[in-house]
């Protein structure tokens, strides 16, 4: 079959970036029914008084907004930031230049922290803590049915990993959203615009089999003297997984099928 090449940007907020890149390739490239090329960026201010290293300087590239202006899609990954209030971040400008420009941009995708603060800024929705951080592979419910989770059914599994969450309430007063799934530990898992065309995505569900593990062992290893339940298992240990087999295996490999298939026909 014959399909256009669809152009995809990511700016990449993660801690390991080079990890997160490698993730994004697996998963968006996997598919040979779509011809898909991206896009790599990091905030300019993110590296601000200190050195960016060779390997991000290899793999992606400043933020263009005139670029990103041109593209089908556009992701805004999570951060370990999710705790700090918004006006602290100090490429939070950057953001919100770029959330203006991407108004322009087809098919919109936002993770974790992105997802916090793209509610926050398009839609005046705050955040909170959560009483402990929620970090596992858990299973879901679907609230509304929408072609993004096509494929998917009750008790689908996808991983959690962070500190805060959106505001629930504020969600549900707003005309604009859609809660379309929860976790069944009743946290957020996708929140919509009306439209379907912005996707605000509270699961890493970029991550492979290690994922969470590689988080739990960053963690441990930069606060030793703190204590750290280790992540939920559903299905399976999440800490012992090989990449190749995960409970979230299916739940990745269809939710981005799906969201190709959206940008494809947009």
């Amino acid at each position: 079959m014959n399909c256009r090449q669809l152009h995809i940007g990511i700016l990449n907020l993660m801690h390991h970036k080079i990890n997160t890149n490698h993730d994004f390739q697996q998963i968006l490239t996997r598919y040979p029914e779509y011809d898909v090329q991206l896009h790599f960026y990091y905030p300019r201010h993110y590296y601000d008084g200190r050195e960016i290293p060779t390997a991000v300087l290899k793999q992606l590239q400043p933020l263009d907004l005139a670029e990103v202006s041109k593209l089908d899609a556009f992701i805004i990954t999570g951060s370990p930031i999710e705790q700090l209030p918004f006006e602290d971040v100090t490429y939070i400008h950057e953001i919100q230049a770029l959330l203006k420009v991407l108004e322009k941009v087809p098919q919109r995708l936002y993770f974790c922290w992105g997802a916090m603060v793209a509610l926050h800024e398009l839609y005046q929705i705050g955040k909170h803590d959560l009483p402990q951080k929620i970090f596992g592979a858990y299973p879901h419910q679907i609230l509304t049915e929408a072609p993004i989770l096509s494929g998917l059914t009750n008790g689908f599994i996808a991983p959690h990993a962070r500190y805060a969450e959106s505001n629930i309430w504020d969600i549900e007063a707003h005309p604009e959203l859609v809660e379309v799934a929860k976790s069944r530990t009743d946290n957020l898992f996708l929140i919509q615009n009306q439209q379907g065309n912005e996707n605000f995505l509270f699961s890493h569900l970029e991550y492979g089999g290690s994922g969470l593990a590689d988080e739990y062992q960053r963690e441990v290893t930069a606060h030793p003297e703190r204590h750290y339940a280790k992540p939920h298992a559903t299905a399976a240990s999440v800490l012992t997984l090989e990449r190749e087999a995960f409970p979230w295996q299916h739940t990745q490999q269809q939710f981005f099928k799906n969201w190709l298939q959206q940008i494809q026909t947009n």
